[in-house]
């Protein structure tokens, strides 16, 4: 009888997991190989208004703030005439700064850089950097990623 009920004991411990995992209730515990967020969002920025900026980093910070910081990955990736948004003079270096601050990943598109003659230094402190804009989105919703386009 006692090996019977440390069986159904042992059984239940792993099991249990398990059933939050089904449920999507478990978070993981941090990020790192082989460990996915809840939630994976790649945001497009293409649009040049500041509007449409505005709208992309508040949607972020609200998904992080409501999902819970552990839940998320949020990575924006700025291309074409978003690119805005990322320069030295922006009129959203705060929000964008904020982002950063809450572990959203903020992206400067490389071939809209050199089609703009924009070098590192004309950019906000503290954003990554990819050859293609468009070649990242692609590759984060190939990883499962969801994708919203910004407007």
């Amino acid at each position: 009888m006692k090996r019977l009920i440390s069986a159904l004991a042992t059984v239940l411990l792993v099991l249990a997991p398990l059933a939050g995992l089904a449920q999507g209730t478990a978070p993981p515990a941090a990020f790192g190989p082989g460990v996915q967020a809840r939630y994976r969002v790649v945001m497009q920025v293409s649009n040049p208004e500041p509007r449409g900026w505005h709208q992309a980093l508040n949607n972020a910070l609200a998904l992080t703030r409501n999902a819970g910081r552990a839940n998320v990955q949020i990575e924006i990736v700025a291309n074409g005439m978003g690119l805005g948004m990322l320069k030295y003079n922006s009129t959203e270096a705060r929000e964008v700064a904020a982002a950063l601050a809450q572990g959203i990943k903020v992206v400067a598109c490389g071939e809209t850089m050199k089609a703009l003659m924009l070098e590192k230094d004309d950019m906000l402190p503290g954003i990554s950097y990819v050859a293609g804009g468009l070649i990242e989105v692609l590759d984060r919703q190939r990883e499962g990623w969801q994708y919203i386009k910004a407007d």
